[in-house]
């Protein structure tokens, strides 16, 4: 299979989010490959379709005051946290070609973390496939993901701390989950890491992964590619 990944930066959610789902649309339609987003967010909450705002715990005047937007988003889970520091991958995938398989896309997903992080810095990260999503260690989550699939094509997809401030998840119950924490590369390995390094060692699992033949882009070739398109 071919798969196009590019590096955006750091960018506003909601922009992230057009971008999506104008990749979503050009992917449905069989003019793009599947196109994995890599990026990072200024500080934001997003929502997902099972999402309580009891899990939000700061209030809606604490949020503005700390110039924080709330997203509901059409992808699974409850509310997570977004911030610098914290890499996260928008996978536009059609699964028509990958068997039609939810549960062995989101697998593959976390074999890509879970491969990274043991082969490359010697920390043992784990699924909990019997009761949570996302990649753990030491029963702290280390990555969430939350995807959505309209006509089998993927959106969303992992948010992976790597320098993330972890204190920022004190504003909610990540996930809803009250009986685990949260944790960073940085937590892990005690000092910060570099993230053009691990922006690279993603895009390495993903292809060897998914058996897939890279094309990388540029913000500007994603940009030109997605104003293109008429929503």
């Amino acid at each position: 299979m071919k798969i196009q990944i590019a590096k955006l930066g750091l960018i506003d959610y909601d922009k992230a989010l057009k971008i999506q789902e104008k990749l979503w649309e050009l992917r449905r339609n069989g003019i793009i490959d599947d196109t994995i987003l890599l990026l990072e967010h200024k500080p934001v909450l997003t929502l997902g379709r099972r999402g309580n705002y009891e899990n939000i715990l700061l209030s809606k005047e604490a949020l503005q005051n700390e110039g924080i937007d709330v997203y509901e988003v059409s992808r699974g889970g409850d509310v997570t946290y977004h911030g610098p520091g914290q890499i996260v991958g928008y996978p536009i995938m059609d699964l028509n070609y990958l068997g039609k398989d939810s549960k062995e896309f989101v697998w593959n997903i976390q074999e890509v973390i879970i491969r990274l992080l043991n082969n490359e810095y010697g920390i043992n990260a784990e699924r909990d496939d019997k009761k949570y999503t996302g990649v753990w260690v030491n029963d702290k989550k280390i990555t969430a993901i939350g995807i959505a699939i309209r006509h089998w094509v993927t959106m969303h997809g992992f948010a992976f701390n790597v320098n993330t401030n972890l204190a920022h998840f004190n504003w909610i119950t990540p996930c809803g989950i009250t009986d685990r924490g949260v944790t960073s590369m940085e937590q892990e390995l005690g000092q910060m890491q570099d993230m053009n390094l691990v922006y690279s060692q993603i895009i390495k699992y993903f292809c060897e992964v998914f058996s897939a033949e890279l094309t990388l882009l540029t913000a500007d070739d994603i940009y030109k590619i997605v104003s293109e398109v008429d929503c």
